[in-house]
């Protein structure tokens, strides 16, 4: 039987996303070659503003194979945390994470089929081979350039299938790289640290070039702050460990310094000194600027003047920038950086059928009902340092059938009877609202967490329904779900943790604040092997733990 697979795209919305959907709907499927049980698209851009829902192609090819696909929003947050939000909605064997900017060849589904049936029981991952295409009337541009040593970069996440108990054991991408590229190398890390292997397959995914504008080599300088915490998390030798490039930050630094040398030594009226300094600092400069016009379009080529230009003023911009960049990073991180995932810090509950007896549409106090152990539950965990808060629907107040004042006193009742919440937020929306806090959008969750200070991956989300579970996930938050008579079989089947009360989820909740090692192989040796896919190894018998998902109804 083949292995069951989901696959998991981060996007923003560029116009790249419909053709890669499309090339993935124009597969050949068949019972050699499965298609994936579900697509799940994280839109990954920012609630703020509300932007109109995303918009897919039609997948007609996928809609006749009755492979669902659905978006879920994940707040802007980064590609780690889309990614996240993403795998943690499906409950596939595998996850096949592509970036929304490659195409899949038209043998793809087949050489994944291949691919995942080689993956022995050791394997976590099996990555693509990327090819980048490049013009063939005149040299690269650095900006294309770059995106070709794509082609051979360990573990890029733009083609990347990973196990998803692995993915569940090691919590998935650390959230605190916002930027794409070494969110992928630290979870490779990870996992080849906890005793995984990790493989390249048979399959080739094109990577096209995307477009951008001039500035762009002067911005993804910012990703030497990614580098800083790098360094903080695994080592000085992460760069070895990675199997990535040194790059010419070493350079810059001398740059950097020859130039504030030169404006020092002028400042201070050293002219010779000054006058030496800015020599080093132009040679620097020059020899910069040599190197990235070297291997691009020359005099008589297709856009020559103007990327010769382009490299004269950001090669002077570049140094100062990435030297910027290194140093916040160093200082923020200065004193080291805790594992991924961190503890919990809050706990965010669901009003009606998690802290009170759910009573549609509630506008009177007086038939406000607590869960019987819901008190005990909060005041242990307000001895504990634990913040508290409440993430409700209420969407009887855009329905026009209570009051948002009738809505407070309900709330100050809850309030009088469990004692004080260190946040309490609400969708005041009807469904019809489409707005981006109503559960199962992330919203209330994320402002719930910033009202509080902390990340979301530093609060637990406590409710009864797929909603409050859906809100968490695509928060990055982690879940409990108490069911209830009103929750869905499917949502309780779709949880990644259910428990019979408060106590009990509460419980759990204890368990992460212990801590606990990622999980790993049973019977792996530890090491940090990499090897290229053997076919014809087993694939290990048991599935993955059960997982969560976006879905079910709200308030």
């Amino acid at each position: 039987m083949r292995a069951a697979y989901a696959v998991v795209v981060p996007t923003i919305g560029r116009p790249s996303l419909g053709v890669l959907l499309e090339s993935l709907a124009a597969q050949r499927f068949d019972d050699a070659r499965p298609a994936p049980v579900e697509v799940v698209v994280c839109d990954d851009r920012p609630l703020d503003g509300a932007p109109e829902a995303l918009v897919l192609p039609e997948l007609p090819a996928l809609t006749a194979l009755g492979v669902p696909v659905r978006v879920v929003r994940s707040g802007g947050r980064g590609p780690a945390a889309a990614r996240n939000a993403g795998w943690r909605s499906v409950r596939a064997e595998w996850v096949v994470l592509l970036d929304d900017d490659v195409v899949l060849p038209g043998d793809w589904s087949e050489h994944l089929a291949a691919d995942l049936a080689a993956a022995g029981p050791d394997v976590a991952g099996t990555q693509a081979r990327l090819r980048v295409p490049l013009p063939a009337h005149r040299r690269p541009t650095d900006w294309e350039r770059n995106t070709a040593g794509l082609e051979g970069a360990r573990w890029a996440t733009a083609d990347m299938a990973y196990r998803r108990d692995v993915l569940e054991g090691l919590a998935g991408f650390d959230e605190r790289f916002p930027r794409a590229y070494r969110e992928d190398a630290d979870l490779a890390l990870r996992a080849r640290r906890a005793g995984w292997r990790l493989v390249r397959g048979s399959r080739t995914t094109e990577h096209p070039v995307r477009p951008a504008d001039p500035r762009v080599s002067v911005r993804v300088q910012a990703g030497a702050r990614d580098d800083a915490l790098m360094r903080a998390l695994h080592g000085p030798r992460w760069r070895d460990a990675a199997e990535t490039g040194r790059g010419r930050f070493a350079w810059h630094v001398a740059t950097v310094g020859a130039g504030v040398g030169a404006l020092g030594a002028a400042v201070l009226g050293r002219r010779g000194v000054a006058a030496a300094a800015g020599a080093a600092w132009a040679a620097l400069t020059a020899d910069f600027v040599r190197r990235r016009v070297a291997p691009g379009p020359g005099p008589g080529e297709d856009g020559w003047a103007a990327e010769w230009r382009t490299m004269a003023w950001t090669s002077a911009v570049i140094p100062p920038v990435a030297v910027r960049h290194r140093v916040a990073g160093l200082l923020r991180h200065r004193g080291g950086a805790a594992a991924w995932p961190p503890p919990v810090r809050a706990v965010l509950f669901d009003r009606d059928g998690t802290l009170v007896h759910d009573v549609p549409y509630n506008g009177d106090p007086d038939r406000v009902r607590v869960v019987d152990d819901a008190r005990a539950v909060l005041d242990d965990l307000r001895a504990r340092g634990i913040r508290v808060g409440v993430v409700t629907n209420q969407s009887g107040i855009g329905r026009g059938i209570v009051t948002l004042a009738q809505v407070e006193a309900v709330e100050a009742r809850v309030e009088a009877e469990l004692g004080p919440f260190d946040v309490w937020v609400r969708c005041p929306h009807a469904p019809e609202d489409a707005c981006t806090c109503r559960k199962p959008q992330p919203g209330l969750v994320l402002r719930a967490a910033a009202e509080l200070g902390l990340s979301p991956a530093e609060c637990v989300v406590i409710g009864d329904i797929g909603a409050d579970v859906g809100a968490a996930v695509a928060a990055g938050a982690g879940a409990v779900l108490v069911p209830t008579p009103v929750t869905r079989p499917e949502e309780v089947a779709a949880a990644p943790l259910v428990a019979v009360s408060l106590t009990e989820a509460v419980a759990l909740v204890r368990e992460r604040l212990a801590g606990g090692s990622p999980g790993s192989p049973a019977g792996v040796t530890r090491g940090t092997e990499v090897t290229e896919a053997v076919p014809g190894e087993d694939r290990p018998a048991a599935g993955p733990a059960p997982l969560s998902t976006v879905g079910g109804g709200a308030r």
